[in-house]
């Protein structure tokens, strides 16, 4: 299990009285709140009635009742767990943690006491047996080892135990009279606790003296909770509002915000709708997006009636996935190919001076997001400044302004999906793609399509697809440990044949002006007239063609490529002739894979970079910085 993370304030509270989730010390009403402790980030959000359907479903396939009662408000929380795992609250309690088994592909409720008091409220022990399931009775005489010693729950104290139960489920120990005293992880089967007079039956997670299950009235709705968090909200609202004003005050940019068709883009959206009335929404289709997300812009564009410029990548990733490989974790290129670089060129088509966008960004999503500035510059998009005025601002803030204010939000949202977003996200859990394959089996089996081709041309079993294991270039220990256990063999690295790979070696000129030689070959041909006509060796040094060879003076460092494949340079060191080789490698590899992103054309501050026909192409007023070369995503990811 990954540590928590403390990224901003655990916020969370609940007001007994109204009974509705408050983010602060004191309610609507008047009343103070009592703190509920969650695991950090403490990133909460409401649970929607496709996510508490879910919930009371796996928790009837387990213990044969429902956990979130009729009519009662519950907000999740994501904590960290190999895969997926949300902690569900309700009544201000934190009933049980429901999470996403990689193996089984399932998903496990995880009951804590107050969970388990309701799930067996007023239920006779005498006729458990055939009404819930994954119980245990123990002695009455154990009780005070367990609570008081933290001792595990052995075979000898059990009197009785649902049959059903298998090693490593979740269940819940009661005493003879019905009492919860512990929920944990079963240690061997149901009925070998009953026949076992040895051993370990349960290990305890959460143990407590026995206490009433008290469920207070529902009804509540999230108007409700709106109305408790008035206060707290306006105040947020206006700190805001201050910092979009200043901001597009004091930056001499036209003014736009950055939508993805996500809640956090959304609620800033309608934050400067409320402050600035000169701004354009831009929306970058990244080719992998939701069709709901794709309905939601062009809904969006209508109710705030302001200009929407609107980029695709269009069939980018397809194109690219055969060259690159699956997007991984570490090497998640799809974002520069499909988002970033049709971002830049929008920018630069529209923007004469660039802009500033207003962007959703918060520190609760991660610990590069808590560290950042709330206003910056992105590298990758060099001709845009980004701000974003809901830095602090919770998910729960996020949906409480957004139910507040009714702003149109992306249905997908009530599908079970907490984030939006590239559907085929790298980072997303194992869980996302099984959910994908129930709402939307149409994107799964295009995926799977090719990840399978993938898999099966490197020599890799389905199993390595079922699992998500082309997400990784760095495995994590538990997939290690389940590739073994299911015999799964690993990519030890992702490559493809297409990655044009330098063999070079160095070594003194063998005559008097001295310096060092390299000489290479990607070991096969290259095609000179697509260098030439890419312009790609400008940003390495002045060059020149003839026929089956190209030349590059770079000061006093020289290099030619020829069509055979082979490289050779010169330099006055080992390091410069190095640095040459690689720029030249890199070059080579730009003009033959460029898959016309146009990251480089943003980066180019003489402008002499252009898209041609999709593809980037670099002119004679190129200067040689070569400040384009390492910031291409076939540099960087391959």
């Amino acid at each position: 299990m990954s540590r928590p993370a403390y990224l901003g304030k655990m916020l969370l509270h609940w007001c007994e009285a109204c009974n509705v989730p408050v983010l602060g010390k004191k309610c609507g009403c008047g009343k103070k709140t009592q703190k509920v402790e969650v695991t950090p980030p403490g990133d909460i959000r409401p649970a929607f009635e496709y996510d508490i359907k879910r919930i009371n479903s796996v928790s009837e396939k387990q213990f044969n009742a429902p956990l979130i009662p009729e009519g009662h408000l519950a907000v999740l929380n994501k904590a960290p767990y190999e895969d997926r795992m949300d902690e569900i609250v309700v009544d201000g309690k934190v009933l049980a943690s429901i999470r996403f088994e990689i193996e089984s592909c399932e998903w496990v409720i995880l009951p804590r006491l107050e969970g388990a008091r309701r799930l067996f409220h007023g239920r006779d022990p005498e006729s458990l047996s055939g009404n819930l399931k994954k119980w245990v009775i123990i002695d009455e005489g154990v009780v005070p080892f367990i609570l008081e010693k933290g001792a595990s729950v052995l075979a000898p104290g059990v009197l009785d135990a649902d049959p059903g139960i298998r090693k490593d489920d979740e269940v819940v120990v009661l005493t003879p009279t019905g009492d919860v005293i512990c929920c944990g992880r079963a240690r061997m089967a149901g009925q070998e606790m009953r026949d076992e007079k040895r051993g370990n039956a349960v290990k305890p997670r959460w143990s407590e003296a026995p206490a009433e299950a008290k469920i207070p009235a529902g009804g509540q709705s999230w108007d409700d909770a709106v109305r408790a968090n008035e206060k707290l909200l306006d105040a947020m609202i206006e700190e805001s509002h201050t910092f979009i004003r200043n901001v597009a005050g004091s930056i001499d940019k036209k003014v736009s915000v950055s939508y993805s068709g996500g809640k956090d883009s959304l609620a800033v959206l309608q934050l400067v709708d409320e402050v600035l009335e000169d701004y354009e929404i831009l929306f970058a289709d990244t080719g992998i997006e939701f069709p709901e997300t794709l309905e939601n812009v062009r809904e969006v564009g209508t109710y705030y009636g302001k200009p929407l410029k609107i980029t695709s990548a269009g069939d980018a990733f397809w194109d690219s996935i055969g060259v690159f490989g699956p997007p991984t974790m570490d090497t998640r290129w799809c974002c520069k190919i499909c988002k970033l670089g049709p971002i830049v060129r929008l920018i630069d088509e529209n923007y004469e001076n660039g802009c500033l966008s207003f962007i959703g960004q918060r520190q609760y999503e991660s610990h590069a997001r808590a560290m950042s500035k709330k206003v910056w510059k992105n590298p990758w998009v060099g001709n845009q400044v980004g701000a974003t005025p809901i830095q602090e601002w919770t998910a729960l803030h996020i949906w409480l302004y957004l139910f507040r204010t009714k702003a149109p939000y992306n249905p997908a949202y009530e599908k079970g999906y907490d984030r939006m977003g590239c559907w085929l996200c790298p980072s997303s859990s194992l869980a996302d793609f099984f959910q994908l394959e129930e709402s939307h089996p149409e994107l799964a089996e295009k995926l799977n399509f090719h990840l399978l081709a993938y898999a099966e041309r490197m020599g890799l079993s389905p199993e390595w697809v079922k699992y998500g294991l082309w997400r990784y270039k760095r495995y994590p220990k538990v997939l290690v440990e389940l590739a073994e256990k299911k015999g799964i063999k690993l990519l030890p690295k992702q490559a493809t044949p297409e990655e044009l790979h330098l063999e070079v070696t160095t070594g003194y000129r063998p005559c008097k002006v001295g310096g060092i030689s390299a000489d290479g070959s990607f070991g096969q041909a290259v095609d000179i007239e697509s260098l030439k006509e890419s312009g790609m060796l400008n940003a390495v040094g002045k060059a020149s063609y003839i026929e089956g060879a190209a030349s590059v003076a770079a000061g006093e460092s020289r290099a030619q490529v020829f069509a055979s494949g082979n490289v050779n340079g010169r330099s006055e060191n080992e390091k410069l002739v190095k640095k040459l080789m690689r720029k030249m490698e890199l070059s080579v590899r730009r003009a033959i894979l460029c898959q016309g992103c146009g990251i480089c054309v943003g980066h180019c501050e003489h402008g002499s970079i252009k898209m041609k026909a999709g593809r980037a192409e670099i002119k004679d007023t190129c200067t040689h910085c070569g400040n384009c070369i390492e910031v291409c995503p076939l540099a960087k990811f391959m």
